[in-house]
Formats: structure tokens, sequence, C-alpha cells
């Protein structure tokens, strides 16, 4: 088993109603990228995270096309919240719909072989240039979430850890904050996020603090493939650039 990361996909539709590559040249056609490099690496034994802002639909109508794409994909797919999914709707209500051919986190961890996958969509951290009192609920939220999943986790026995996010837990100074607090608490080994585009995710947090290894796995960051997190032999992969 091979775990996979890859987050920020923004699909809208066949063909897409909302086309990325108003964002540049390099998204053009971006979905088929996607696609190509998933089919090559990825088996029915491997596992995708998928960090975050999945489609642009508005209603869980609008976003099941895109799901859809996503399910007839090989793998199993664990996905979080993003910052766009306005159609995520509660777990259980989610996973019926999708015949569980999806599995959604929230509040809770999910087992692959010896590894336990926790998450939530994180938010906008204190000290942030444009955090502000309104923001200071989502991010309390965000982290009882975390910590939700992080103990169920615990609870159940587990000691290797990936946390997936999908805002960045901290910035390029790894500044301390109540995610990477969390992360140092439960000794989490890595740590995937997305969110980040352009220029600023050349400030991304990357690299070790302490215990876990950080990486941005926003796909325009990646050039749109997957990055392997775990490899099949037990190898945490995610610094070495595969």
């Amino acid at each position: 088993m091979n775990i996979y990361a890859i987050a920020d996909l923004h699909l809208s539709g066949t063909p897409p109603t909302k086309p990325m590559n108003i964002f540049g040249n390099h998204w053009q056609n971006h979905w088929e990228k996607i696609k190509t490099d998933w089919l090559i690496k990825v088996s029915e034994d491997d596992v995708v995270l998928l960090a975050g802002d999945i489609s642009w639909g508005m209603r869980w109508e609008e976003a099941f096309v895109d799901l859809s794409e996503i399910m007839a994909m090989p793998g199993r797919k664990i996905l979080v919240r993003g910052n766009h999914d306005y159609w995520w709707q509660t777990v259980s209500k989610m996973s019926k719909a999708v015949d569980g051919k999806l599995t959604f986190l929230q509040n809770s961890f999910v087992s692959a072989g010896d590894w336990a996958i926790c998450g939530s969509r994180g938010w906008s951290c204190p000290g942030d240039k444009d955090f502000s009192e309104e923001d200071q609920p989502i991010y309390q939220r965000e982290l009882s979430r975390l910590r939700l999943s992080l103990e169920a986790a615990r609870l159940a026995g587990f000691s290797k850890i990936i946390v997936m996010l999908h805002y960045p837990p901290t910035d390029a100074k790894l500044r301390q904050t109540g995610f990477t607090e969390l992360l140092d608490e439960f000794c989490v080994q890595v740590c995937v996020y997305g969110h980040l585009h352009g220029e600023a995710a050349k400030s991304g947090p990357a690299g070790m603090r302490n215990s876990a290894a950080f990486l941005l796995v926003a796909c325009d960051a990646s050039n749109f493939t997957l990055r392997r997190i775990l490899t099949d032999t037990g190898r945490i992969s995610a610094l070495d650039g595969e």
C-alpha cells in the first residue's frame, strides 16, 4: 500500500464551467494531467488523500459530478473540506450518497494499515496578516476538530499518524500555532496541506519541524501530479521529491 496526496483539484464539471487556466496557462487541462499521473501511479490497494478544494460546485448536485470523476479513479480516496467546498454536508449524508466509495474525514480518523489518517480543514492562524476577530471562532473550532481526530486515533492505539489539512498549519517561519502544538502533542510524523498557490506556495512551510515532515500538495505546486507520502515498504517518502 502506497499513500499519495494532492489538493486543490478545483473541478467544475466536464467540460469545466470554471476553467482554471484563467489563473495561468499551466492550468490548461489540469484534470487530464492529474488523471494521467493518477492512473500511472495508483493501484486499487493504494490510498489517495485529497486535502480540500475539490469542487467549485455550490450545491451537492453540482459537486457530485466532480466527485463521480474521483470515484472512477483507482485507490481508496479520503477527503477533507477546503475553504471553497461549499457543497460539503454531513459525513453521513455524503457517505450514503456516494455509496461509501469516498471517505469524508471530519472529527474522526481513518486507518490505513498501521497508520492513522487524521485531519480537518484548518484555518488562518493568529498572526497571519489577514486574521481578524471573525476568524477566531472558526480557528478554535478547527482546532477542536483536529484534536477529536487525533484523540480518536490515539484511543484506537495508533502511534503512526499522518495529518491532512487544507490550510497550512503554520507559516514559512514555522511559528507556533494551535495546529503545530497538536502535531507536537500527538507526535505526528507527516502533515500535508494545500491552499497555497503561485507566489504564496513558495512561502509554505516545508521540511521537518520536530517530529513532523511538512509538505504542500496543492496540485499546481507539484506540476499536477500526486505526491507519494508513504511507500508500500512503509518508508516515509514525503521529503524525497517523489
